[in-house]
């Protein structure tokens, strides 16, 4: 749980996210994207290694392949068009029922599972994402960060990662906090609401050239007022704690969809399955079910098909297998198209103890969804917990050479390796997945690991010795940078 001390921190000290100014609205002169200080290369080291501790230290993220490849998916669309691109995007997924969102350096954007299910339209949902977006290309992230010159990489990125984790030491985070800010604190929040009415414009735009409803920005931050003003505690939602609202901001969102003509915007189908998703896999199996079975008796839903494929979830998360399988061949019988469909129908036939019959549904699903990732994810985990991991292997080879930054890929790889009592290439392959995590330390250990298993020919000895070689240097180089 991130506590209110280092969000106010996050808000100083990074950025204060979203909320609007229109395109005709004159813009204090913030300098060009090209003045921040810090390069974007080191922008991506920061948000590299704050990325490796959230992924192995915080136990909200989310690894869930469906809900990431979504939003990645989402995410895509509006970095397509927006301006000033220079490096990837990475969405991730944080398990918090909070609202809010938060950008990284480097193009890294995490998204709480709370803002996904408060979220009233799919429009909503990008529009925070577009509005994190602008942080990022317009490089306010990196101006601002920059600004602290006598700070090292190790230093800010752990600084951004300890209120990130939230921890569990408020009086760390207050400490860290005052460390930081110093006596600039004034000038860093002026700059962050400059940055906000900048990130409002940009991500406004970008929300409308994507193909989104525009006006889902005004709407989104309206629902975030009311939650303010009639929230029975008198809590305040974490995204205005880290992106504090201004009549000024409200008045410029709403004067921007003022000006739009109304266009019906229909939600892809997978974000209402991404939402029942994760209510299914949230709280008590049981009490999902009751809930579930009340919104289709009701007919309160946005979509039927996701209602059910939620009931099929939260039953399958009961061991209500047989009940689950009926939810299923009636969302395939009514021919709703979704890979994420086909894999829930292949989990459950594994529950059932049908091992083939849901490698069966999979292969399908392959061919019918090629792109989907997560489908294949599935199908190699189906074919290793059915002993089969020379096939899994087969399967895994050209996708592990299109797709080479993908550590979930890796990891089957491994699984499969150890399935197979291959010691050496199970630590090999397991290397690699730590260097696209991000941690060299956690990579060169399992090399060294692979070099005593005693399984390895001459040819995968000499392999693991270059590698090895070249991640100790690619560390030392890191630790010089760092000290910089």
């Amino acid at each position: 749980m991130r506590m209110k001390a280092a969000l106010a921190w996050l808000s100083a000290f990074l950025i204060a996210l979203p909320c609007p100014s229109w395109a005709q609205l004159a813009l204090p002169d913030l300098g060009g994207t090209e003045d921040a200080s810090l390069s974007p290369q080191m922008e991506r080291r920061i948000g590299e290694e704050v990325m490796a501790d959230i992924r192995f230290h915080d136990p909200g993220y989310l690894d869930d392949a469906e809900v990431t490849e979504y939003l990645n998916l989402l995410g895509g669309r509006l970095v397509a068009v927006a301006p000033n691109v220079r490096q990837a995007f990475e969405f991730f997924v944080i398990r918090d029922p909070q609202i809010n969102a938060f950008a990284l350096p480097g193009g890294f954007i995490g998204v709480n599972t709370g803002l996904i299910t408060s979220s009233a339209s799919e429009s909503e949902l990008a529009s925070v994402l577009a509005h994190e977006i602008a942080h990022v290309v317009q490089r306010h992230i990196a101006r601002m960060v920059g600004a602290q010159e006598k700070m090292q990489i190790p230093m800010i990125a752990g600084m951004i990662a300890a209120i990130l984790l939230g921890a569990s030491n408020p009086d760390l985070a207050a400490g860290a906090a005052t460390a930081v800010q110093g006596a600039g604190v004034q000038n860093q929040l002026n700059y962050t609401r400059s940055f906000e009415r900048e990130a409002d414009r940009v991500g406004f735009q970008m929300l409308a050239k994507a193909g989104f409803d525009p006006r889902a920005m005004a709407a989104f931050f309206e629902k975030l007022q009311r939650a303010m003003t009639v929230g029975d505690d008198g809590s305040v939602p974490g995204y205005l704690r880290t992106h504090p609202m201004s009549i000024e901001r409200m008045t410029d969102a709403q004067n921007r969809a003022e000006h739009l003509r109304y266009k019906q915007t229909p939600d892809s189908l997978d974000y209402h399955l991404v939402r029942a998703k994760l209510g299914a896999d949230s709280g008590d199996a049981h009490d999902a079910v009751v809930h579930f079975n009340a919104l289709l008796r009701d007919k309160r839903y946005a979509s039927e098909t996701a209602t059910r494929y939620g009931l099929a979830r939260a039953e399958l998360r009961n061991r209500q297998f047989d009940a689950a399988q009926a939810d299923v061949d009636r969302l395939r019988a009514a021919k709703a198209q979704s890979s994420m469909i086909e894999t829930l129908a292949a989990e459950v036939r594994r529950a059932l103890g049908d091992g083939a019959g849901a490698l069966a549904i999979l292969d399908a699903a392959r061919v019918k969804y090629p792109q989907r990732r997560a489908v294949l994810y599935a199908y190699v985990e189906t074919l290793e917990a059915l002993g089969r991991n020379e096939q899994a292997l087969a399967t895994l080879k050209e996708p592990l050479r299109i797709y080479r930054s993908d550590s979930q890929l890796r990891v089957l790889e491994a699984k499969a390796y150890a399935g197979l009592g291959k010691r050496l290439l199970q630590h090999q392959a397991q290397a690699e997945v730590y260097v696209l995590q991000g941690s060299l330390p956690a990579a060169i250990e399992q090399l060294e690991l692979a070099r005593r298993s005693g399984d390895g020919d001459f040819y995968q000895l000499s392999q693991v010795d270059a590698r090895l070689r070249d991640l100790r240097a690619q560390n030392q180089q890191q630790a010089r940078d760092n000290k910089r």
